[in-house]
């Protein structure tokens, strides 16, 4: 069962990324309407298609994961939140429907504002509206992206075009072994985001020997980002590349 606390914090509420930097006396004219909620890993915080109370949703902490179901019953990824990112646009500025379902993938706190509040601080504070405008336009810049790959790009380079964007989205770390991802991803997640079959995915990787590498758990590291790039931009072909590693 979720839980709920009203006693939010100024400083929780200056973690959500488009509340930072915002005067303490401003946060603290949102302290009456802003709810925590807690979830556990598996526990849904909605459906697609729910109605959805007029309010603010940021993820404070844990990891969350969006997906949505096609017209064919297929699952598809949508994305995957962490902590400060904000999400359910239509419940702040649309028909207040909810266009995905996300379920907490670990132990995750939930904030919420709600919409008259945060519309009354907005006017005396714009600049709250302009990184909501910022976040809401960089996302669809990305979705453009993902229908045009879905359309008209092959599966390495969907594949490719992904690992670049989480790598960017959440930062890599290097290893010995190259730039791993902060983000743990799984064949299955992985063939969910871009449209293709999980044996798919794992031939992929397979083929991709060398220039990424899949360990247990999700982990995923870009060996050669160079060759990476040139496969993406059709400079070398995927069956040159597997015809090198496998003479080597």
């Amino acid at each position: 069962m979720v839980q709920k606390s009203r006693c939010v914090s100024v400083d929780r509420l200056a973690e959500v990324s488009v509340l930072e930097d915002v005067p303490i006396p401003d946060l603290l004219t949102l302290q009456p309407y802003a709810v925590l909620h807690h979830y556990q890993p598996g526990e849904i915080v909605m459906l697609e298609g729910d109605r959805l109370s007029p309010q603010l949703y940021a993820l404070l902490q844990g990891e969350l994961l969006l997906t949505r179901v096609g017209t064919s019953g297929k699952e598809t990824l949508f994305r995957t939140l962490l902590p400060r990112e904000i999400f359910a646009a239509p419940a702040l500025v649309g028909d207040a429907i909810s266009p995905a379902t996300v379920t907490a993938m670990a132990e995750s706190q939930v904030l919420t504002i709600e919409r008259e509040a945060l519309l009354d601080r907005i006017r005396h504070t714009p600049e709250i509206a302009l990184r909501i405008l910022e976040v809401y336009n960089r996302r669809l810049q990305q979705m453009h992206q993902t229908i045009h790959d879905l359309v008209s790009e092959r599966a390495v380079v969907r594949l490719i075009h992904l690992l670049h964007d989480r790598a960017i989205q959440f930062g890599t770390v290097e290893t010995l072994q190259g730039a791993q991802l902060n983000l743990k991803l799984s064949h299955h997640q992985i063939a969910r985001s871009i449209g293709i079959t999980y044996e798919e995915c794992v031939r992929l990787f397979g083929q991709l020997k060398g220039v990424i590498s899949y360990q247990r758990g999700g982990k995923i590291a870009i060996l050669d980002r160079k060759t990476l790039d040139a496969l993406a931009s059709g400079t070398i072909d995927l069956k040159d590349l597997v015809m090198r590693y496998s003479e080597s």
